[in-house]
C-alpha cells in the first residue's frame, strides 16, 4: 500500500537565498500535482528535497522511504557509449543491484514500461544518438521500469510533440490509478489541469488545491505575478491565460520555440538523469 509523501515546514537556504520557506503539504496516494510557480520559485527544489538530493536546512519530509523515482531536467553533456534498452535496464537497478542478473519480470516491467512510452523500438539504437523526445520518453520509461510508489517528474513534457505529451500524461493516469504519488513542475496550464491538485509555489507555498480552483488568473497571477498574460473569454476554461516561461527545454530537435497549448516558451537545454547542482530552482 502507497503512503501519502509529506512536507513539513519544509525551508531550503543557499547562503543568503531562501528556495523555500516553510512549506507544508501533503500528496495523497492515486493522485497527480502539479507543481507551478516562475523559474527560481523553488520547484525543483522541492523535488530534489523529497528524492533525497537536497538537505532542507529545516523541516520535515517523510513518505518518501517507499519505492521512489525522479526523472530531473538536466543531462550530462556527454552520455556513455550505451544503448537506449541499457538505460531502460537501469530501472531496474533498485531491485536487483547493479551487477545483478535481470529476471523475467524485470525484462517483463522493462517491457510495460517501454511500451508504455513507445520507446522499445529503440531498444539497440544508441541513447547519444536519439532526439531530446526520444531520449525523454526512454528516460521516462526507465523510471516506471522500476514500478515505483512515488514518481518524480520535473516539466516532463516541456518541449515535447504533441503525441509524445499524451503519451506521458496518459502514463500519468495509468500510475495515478495503480495508487501512485506522482508529482510533476510545469509551466504548462492545460497539463495542470490534467492532474488531480495544483501546488501553486513562490518560494512560499501560495495555494494550493483543485484545477478548477487554482487556475484561475487571480490565483496564478499571485504566482506568476506580471509573466502571466490574458483574461478574456475561453469557451473552456472561462478565461484564456498564457504564462511566459523565459528558460528553455529543448527536447526534440525541431520542437525549439513552439508554443504547447497555453504555455508560451522558448527552449534552448535538455533534460537528463542527473540534478541540478546547489541554488534554488
Amino acid at each position: 500500500m502507497v503512503n501519502a509523501v509529506e512536507v513539513e515546514d519544509l525551508t531550503v537556504r543557499f547562503d543568503d537565498v531562501t528556495a523555500l520557506d516553510r512549506v507544508t503539504h501533503t500528496f495523497e496516494p492515486g493522485t497527480a500535482t502539479a507543481v507551478m510557480g516562475v523559474n527560481g520559485s523553488g520547484k525543483t527544489t522541492m523535488l530534489e528535497c523529497l528524492a533525497g538530493l537536497q538537505q532542507p536546512t529545516s523541516g520535515r519530509v517523510s513518505g518518501t522511504s517507499q519505492s521512489l523515482a525522479y526523472v530531473c531536467q538536466h543531462p550530462p553533456a556527454n552520455w556513455m557509449p550505451i544503448t537506449a534498452g541499457e538505460v531502460l535496464a537501469m530501472g531496474r537497478y533498485g531491485k536487483r543491484g547493479l551487477l545483478g542478473r535481470l529476471r523475467a519480470e524485470d525484462r517483463a516491467a522493462m517491457r510495460t514500461a517501454g511500451e508504455q512510452l513507445q520507446v522499445n523500438q529503440l531498444s539497440n539504437q544508441s541513447f547519444g544518438d536519439l532526439s531530446g523526445g526520444q531520449q525523454q520518453r526512454v528516460r521516462i520509461a526507465q523510471a516506471l521500469a522500476g514500478q515505483p510508489d512515488v514518481a518524480l517528474l520535473d516539466e516532463p513534457v516541456t518541449g515535447l510533440d504533441i503525441p509524445s505529451q499524451e503519451r506521458i500524461l496518459d502514463v500519468i493516469d495509468e500510475y495515478t490509478s495503480r495508487g501512485a504519488v506522482v508529482i510533476i513542475t510545469t509551466h504548462h496550464l492545460d497539463e495542470a489541469r490534467h492532474c488531480d491538485s495544483v501546488m501553486l509555489l513562490a518560494n512560499r507555498l501560495v495555494a494550493s488545491g483543485p484545477p478548477d480552483e487554482l487556475l484561475t488568473e487571480d490565483r496564478l497571477r499571485e504566482a506568476f505575478g506580471d509573466r502571466l498574460l490574458g483574461d478574456h473569454a475561453d469557451h473552456d476554461h472561462g478565461q484564456d491565460m498564457i504564462v511566459l516561461d523565459d528558460h528553455g527545454h529543448g527536447h526534440d530537435q525541431h520542437g525549439h520555440g513552439q508554443s504547447h497549448g497555453l504555455h508560451s516558451h522558448s527552449h534552448s537545454h535538455d533534460h537528463g538523469l542527473h540534478g541540478r547542482g546547489p541554488g534554488p530552482h
